[in-house]
């Protein structure tokens, strides 16, 4: 495997290129020719694919295309490059059973294949998304632990403000913001009777690398995850280094973030699909991870569960998960808010897209992520519920649900409704979802056990 030194030379001595040309000339161009060459072919009536070749074609252009393509050091303008051997060697010395966690909690990340019996991992909570204030950070975290009994990780929320000053990024309030956040997330899930449960996107409210570090500093554990992400498309930059040189050298787990964005610089459906197979690559070489995260997203509408995001989603999980030991997530954005019809059923979507494409799960941010406080624990409850609930599913079954899912949202994206916010859907005193959302819960958990979604009970 490549050193990081080697890394920081290619860095600094990589070929010379502008951001425009990386862009234009050198990606864009590369990409379309590879789509063409290995013909990739978007299919809108199967959003679960089930064909076995396209997705061995999809990797392998996604090989070349990384090979071809490198990655850009937007700090330097030059090109980090890694032959196609290395990145076969990375392949076959990347992580295969990373142990996340502590205790009762601690568990092995193993990879799986497309229409698995291996019980998915479940990263669930917040995704990121921002909390109003530290009083209601802390009753989410524990209400996680009290309400998500199929989680095997956490995902936190941001804090917007502190003690009523809002959090600026790269300012003394971030630092501290990002402190509280390690102290106040632990002590929740010790309240909440998971004390070893691995929060594996720390740390939610760091924009900048001296705030994450510094806040690591408070409570984050080797056994916890940092999330560190790439920047689309194919670029790095120092900031995001400097994280990636701090974990490796604390012994903890790197989570290596990535977004190909259906609508940008990787076109359609196609093009997304192979990206996310050279971000797979990248994840293990450049970003020495223990694992990837990545969430294929739409540019205009800002979710993950439109038919084409989905399908670019099955297709290249499919692609990694039968050709890599790599574990990896699908991160899931849905469009509209807690306790509506449609942010349920896009959940339900995306999850199974996933799942029986060979991956696990990472959810947490409804209306996009965009709204404060519109998050509870029964978002990330139903997505871990629907996951366990198609282990083992065929692909074909899979894309029937999915199409007639489809059918219920689709249309109603550009406008979906924000929903609830935590306190208007959770009673603070009792630490449980309303009467009214409970009873919705189990409506739509019947009408999805009537399509086929197996619940365990």
């Amino acid at each position: 495997m490549v050193h990081l030194l080697e890394i920081m030379d290619r860095a600094w001595e990589g070929p010379f290129a502008s951001t425009n040309d990386f862009d234009l000339k050198i990606l864009v161009p590369k990409l379309r020719q590879v789509v063409k060459k290995y013909g990739i072919k978007y299919d809108p009536e199967n959003p679960l694919s089930s064909d076995d070749d396209l997705a061995d074609r999809v990797f392998k252009a996604g090989i070349e295309l990384f090979a071809e393509v490198g990655v850009y050091c937007v700090d330097t303008s030059r090109i980090i490059k890694f032959t196609e051997e290395e990145i076969l060697e990375g392949l076959a010395e990347a992580p295969r059973c990373p142990v996340f966690g502590e205790g009762n909690d601690a568990k092995a990340l193993v990879a799986r294949k497309p229409e698995s019996e291996v019980e998915p991992w479940c990263f669930i909570g917040a995704g990121g998304a921002a909390v109003s204030n530290e009083r209601l950070f802390e009753s989410i975290l524990e209400n996680y632990a009290l309400f998500l009994p199929l989680a095997n990780s956490i995902t936190t929320p941001t804090i917007k403000e502190i003690e009523g000053r809002i959090v600026r990024t790269k300012s003394p309030l971030e630092i501290l913001a990002c402190i509280r956040s390690s102290i106040l997330a632990r002590e929740a899930l010790r309240k909440g009777g998971r004390p070893g449960l691995p929060i594996m996107n720390s740390i939610a409210s760091a924009g900048s690398d001296t705030a994450k570090i510094a806040g690591s500093q408070f409570g984050l554990r080797p056994s916890d995850g940092w999330l560190i992400g790439t920047m689309a498309e194919m670029r790095i930059n120092f900031e995001r280094l400097n994280e990636i040189t701090y974990v490796m050298n604390l012994g903890g787990h790197i989570v290596a973030e990535t977004a190909p964005i259906l609508g940008g610089y990787c076109g359609g459906p196609e093009g997304v699909a192979v990206a996310n197979v050279a971000y797979h690559l990248i994840s293990i070489l450049l970003m020495k991870g223990s694992c990837q995260l990545t969430f294929p997203i739409h540019l205009h509408y800002g979710c993950t569960s439109t038919r084409n995001v989905l399908w670019a989603d099955s297709v290249s999980s499919q692609a990694i998960s039968r050709n890599s030991h790599f574990p990896f997530f699908i991160n899931i954005y849905v469009a509209a808010g807690p306790m509506t019809e449609m942010c349920f059923h896009e959940t339900a979507a995306t999850v199974i897209n996933a799942v029986v494409s060979g991956a696990s799960i990472e959810f947490g941010s409804v209306v996009k992520g965009v709204e404060v406080d519109h998050f509870t624990p029964m978002e990330p409850r139903w997505a871990s519920e629907v996951a366990h609930g198609v282990v083992g599913m065929s692909r074909s079954q899979g894309n029937e649900i999915v199409k007639k899912l489809l059918a219920k949202y689709e249309d109603n994206i550009p406008n979906a409704p924000k929903g609830k916010t935590y306190e208007q859907c959770w009673d603070m005193k009792t630490k449980q979802p309303i009467r009214e959302y409970r009873q919705f819960y189990q409506k739509i958990k019947a009408e999805l056990a009537e399509l086929g979604v197996r619940f365990k009970d």
